[in-house]
């Protein structure tokens, strides 16, 4: 049995007045805007060929211990691609038993099949998410039209708030900022994780949509910039092995304290450079596997990262002080 840390917040989203988002710029009191700080991309842990359901409940219960403010579980840091609809919803599930309301869970649910996002929205709603990270459609290339009729029918058919996750690079789509301010006019859509890596872009989306839409990074490594752009938070990679820095540079973002923003952001940027030095979550998952926080397997295409990574993410895990008496749960890694 999980057992709330001292002081922990229990967060749910029973009660909210109807149409309400849970970004808190919607009619909302300030404690309910839960959508800001560091929110974690969970890696999901494997063990011979199947998810390892106890590693990913530890890590979860581990990230909320140390101060993370948000659970993505099943992006693509989660390996979506390649778990089976099976894997897919059973992560979810096992996501939002463990983290027991206490910090808000936003699923993954994006396909470039729209019946198919708007399967796993509705399994990711009875399951219990808070919300739902949904990916512009991959491949297929659709129109600005396109787009807003496939967030658009999502919405309409799932009573979940949505986040918009542009990331150009991956799904060589990119979503317009006019596009996405027509897309925040419908209730369900309430904020955006940008990977466009263009930093003009979080300030005019914040000036064409408002207060009260969530600008989220999808890159940690621009992260405040993004912040000092109108942003609220960042979706991390990073988090999954240095939460404890990473929610420590939003609090000092959010109470004003710059200098301490600048302390942990320079702690941080030679991390992020190494946790994408190959395709991402290989990294990551080595950086976790040293740490004792679960193997390093990944599912093929994606294969173990090359010994000169690996090199370099234990180097930045000890520049980090990461690898010095790492407090997170005891985990096994070796085969």
């Amino acid at each position: 049995m999980l057992v709330l840390p001292a002081g922990a917040m229990v967060f749910s989203t029973s009660g909210l007045a109807a149409g309400a988002s849970l970004c808190g710029c919607r009619g909302l009191v300030e404690e309910e805007a839960m959508f800001k700080g560091s929110i974690v991309a969970l890696i999901t842990p494997f063990r011979d060929g199947a998810v390892d359901e106890k590693a990913f409940q530890e890590l979860v219960d581990w990230q909320i211990a140390e101060g993370t403010h948000g659970l993505v579980p099943c992006g693509t840091t989660g390996e979506s691609p390649t778990l089976s609809h099976a894997e897919h919803m059973r992560v979810v599930e096992l996501c939002v038993e463990a983290a027991v309301g206490r910090i808000p869970v936003i699923a993954g649910t994006g396909s470039n099949s729209t019946d198919e996002a708007i399967a796993l929205a509705k399994h990711a709603k009875s399951a219990g998410a808070d919300a739902q990270l949904v990916v512009t459609p991959y491949y297929n290339k659709p129109t600005q039209e396109g787009l807003f009729q496939h967030y658009k029918a999502l919405q309409d058919a799932v009573d979940l708030p949505i986040i918009i996750y542009n990331i150009p690079g991956r799904s060589v789509v990119d979503m317009s900022v006019a596009t996405m301010a027509r897309l925040a006019k419908l209730p369900g859509i309430v904020g955006t994780k940008d990977a466009t890596c263009d930093l003009a872009r979080p300030l005019q989306t914040r000036l064409a949509l408002g207060p009260d839409f969530c600008i989220l990074s999808g890159e940690d490594a621009t992260a405040v910039p993004l912040l000092a752009q109108g942003g609220d938070g960042c979706i991390s990679v990073t988090a999954n092995i240095a939460p404890r820095p990473c929610a420590a540079m939003h609090e000092s973002w959010q109470a004003g304290d710059i200098a301490n923003v600048r302390h942990h952001n320079e702690m941080l940027m030679p991390l992020h450079e190494a946790l994408f030095c190959e395709t991402s979550p290989g990294p990551v998952k080595y950086a976790a596997a040293l740490m004792g926080l679960c193997t390093e397997d990944v599912r093929l295409p994606l294969c173990p990262i090359a010994e000169a990574s690996r090199r370099r993410v234990e180097a930045a895990l000890r520049e980090a002080g990461l690898l010095a008496g790492a407090e997170g749960p005891a985990v096994d890694a070796a085969e």
